[in-house]
């Protein structure tokens, strides 16, 4: 039962957002400018479905060729959807014909995740966090569970989730002491939220504290299934095939770069060209996180007058003449990470470097690539200090120093064993995404 305060939180919550609904809808539609996926079945985002929709969830077993239950999974985008994968295919192996309804909130996400779909699973947005929406897709679509991802608690949706009997279970989940300070100070809203989860499945047992801490009930360790993430051979031949192109020149490449650290990591490699000379220096490959500053980043290449060649731009056979010639790659696509960190010899984590937590460095030591990481990684802690005491990460202070230890990694027979490390290390901590999958499962409402 919800305290008054607790009560009158959550209408105001509900407020702000039903009066941010134009601001929101707005929002959506300026994205689809440079990712038009945004503006596709906008209305799904305010619980409203067409006729197509509405055909594919009403499919009998007989049709869809699958009767078993209706899993709800939420992954908000493109690193949770690549992440949920395992998780799937596990969920599918312990329930055969299992329905997926997969829902998003970025257009990287969505795309990425159509390719875990199969016959009789059904994708749509993510409803926007208002009563009405959410209800609205709760009784269209009725699932037996609901999974959120990692950090992804929503008051509306735990609310309504609770009313409507679906158990919500928040998998492989994280939480960091700034996201629980900043929980805290807004207790009323947040702890029912983390009240109403079925389950938290954290990732690590310091994640589990601060989840209970946070008002979660029932909280289990199950490790992090980014462990179970396998790399796809056809993009880590492809990564092999870049690098045999790049004429035995090093590739350093910079991970997922976040605004405010490709300024600070141009400078520094520029100094030490001046240092070394260009003939010693290594080819850097740029991939920023998010595509709508592909050309901006690009730009900043340009400015700094670096050659730049973009990804988007090559061949079809790949980088050729005119692109081994250019200081600098850009990674300007989208779902090819493995065959950037396959070709490259060591790579800069990005996030790392500016106060932001950092990445996923998991799939880079799956790839066999060695990480360089900065100061900030409360947002992967254990799986930094993890890969760190292995031998697979190295830990710098700065980005000046970054480029340097970079180098001296490219150049160095020691190479070799951080490889081998990062790979012994991606393969020490898996089989979360099976006890996962099995625990959704028991949590199932029918």
């Amino acid at each position: 039962m919800l305290t008054f305060k607790q009560c009158l939180a959550r209408q105001a919550y509900s407020l702000l957002l039903r009066l941010g609904t134009p601001f929101y809808l707005w929002r959506v539609w300026s994205r689809g400018k440079t990712e038009p996926l945004y503006r596709a079945q906008w209305w799904e985002r305010l619980g409203f479905y067409g006729r197509a929709h509405r055909r594919l969830l009403a499919q009998r077993p007989q049709e869809s060729g699958v009767g078993g239950p209706l899993i709800w999974v939420h992954a908000v985008s493109l690193g949770e959807t690549r992440a949920v994968a395992p998780l799937v295919d596990a969920l599918r192996d312990l329930r055969p014909g299992m329905r997926l309804l997969l829902t998003h909130s970025t257009a990287t996400g969505r795309e990425a995740g159509a390719k875990l779909l199969r016959p009789g699973d059904v994708q749509t947005w993510l409803p926007y966090d208002t009563p009405g929406a959410v209800r609205r897709f709760l009784s269209q679509h009725r699932p037996a569970v609901g999974v959120l991802m990692e950090t992804e608690v929503w008051p509306n949706v735990q609310f309504v989730a609770a009313r409507c009997g679906v158990p919500m279970v928040l998998a492989n989940g994280r939480l960091s002491e700034k996201s629980l300070r900043q929980g805290l100070r807004l207790a009323a809203l947040m702890q029912p939220a983390a009240q109403a989860m079925h389950l938290v499945q954290a990732q690590t047992d310091a994640d589990a504290d601060r989840f209970k801490l946070m008002g979660a009930r029932r909280v289990e360790v199950f490790g992090n299934v980014k462990f179970d993430m396998t790399p796809a051979a056809d993009l880590l031949q492809l990564g092999a095939a870049w690098r045999q192109a790049s004429g035995g020149r090093p590739i350093v490449l910079m991970a997922s770069s976040r605004e405010g650290e490709e300024p600070g990591l141009l400078t520094a490699w520029l100094a030490k060209r001046a240092e070394v000379g260009v003939q010693a220096m290594p080819r850097l490959w740029l991939v920023p996180r998010h595509p709508q500053r592909f050309d901006e980043v690009a730009r900043m290449v340009e400015q700094a007058g670096l050659v730049l060649s973009r990804r988007s731009e090559w061949p079809a056979g790949g980088p050729g003449i005119r692109e081994q010639a250019a200081d600098v790659w850009l990674g300007d696509s989208i779902g090819e990470m493995p065959a950037y960190y396959s070709a490259a010899d060591v790579a800069l984590l990005g996030g790392s470097f500016q106060p932001l937590g950092g990445q996923n460095l998991i799939e880079a030591a799956a790839c066999g690539c060695p990480i360089v990481m900065g100061p900030s990684t409360f947002n992967f802690a254990e799986a930094a200090q993890q890969s760190e005491s292995a031998g697979a990460a190295l830990r710098v202070s700065d980005l000046d120093e970054a480029v340097q230890v970079a180098l001296d990694i490219s150049n160095s027979a020691r190479k070799q064993a951080l490889q081998t490390a990062a790979m012994v290390f991606a393969q020490s901590f898996r089989g979360a995404a099976k006890r996962s999958a099995q625990s959704i499962l028991d949590s199932c409402s029918h």
